[in-house]
């Protein structure tokens, strides 16, 4: 193996960054940083607008004629709040895994997190069957 095959090597082990890729690497971090946080917001707009369903279904409700009235408005108010600290939390998190790829692009290494990406998906499903809940929930209530 001659030396310009074990340089090329060396700077291409599972796991090392080539040095010449490194600034792609911090700005593609940003990208990602962009990305959770855009998604954040679209829970915590989510949130807010399951929030004010409640509020909308207090007003019919004193609007209605008593045969008319519903008993129950559900827990969209609730729900709705804990979408937005979902939301926030979705933010920290972004934050955190930001400065941790930073600093492995910085030492020139990285790799996946596995973990990471389960805690994820956790979250989302139990998001996902919360308000799968709610919807059923409600619409026994009306």
């Amino acid at each position: 193996m001659s030396a310009s095959n074990k340089t090329t090597n060396a700077q291409h082990e599972k796991g090392r960054l080539d040095p010449d890729k490194i600034e792609a690497e911090i700005l593609a971090n940003e990208r990602t940083f962009l990305a959770w946080v855009r998604t954040s917001i679209a829970v915590m707009s989510l949130g807010f607008v399951i929030a004010r369903f409640s509020l909308w279904m207090r007003q019919i409700y004193l609007g209605a004629t008593p045969a008319m009235r519903v008993r129950h408005t559900g827990i969209s108010e609730v729900l709705g709040e804990c979408m937005i600290g979902l939301g926030a939390v979705l933010t920290a998190f972004a934050a955190w895994r930001y400065h941790v790829v930073n600093r492995a692009i910085e030492r020139g290494e990285i790799e996946a997190d596995p973990r990471m990406v389960m805690a994820v998906t956790v979250i989302i499903l139990i998001a996902a069957a919360a308000v799968i809940v709610y919807m059923i929930v409600s619409t026994a209530a009306v």
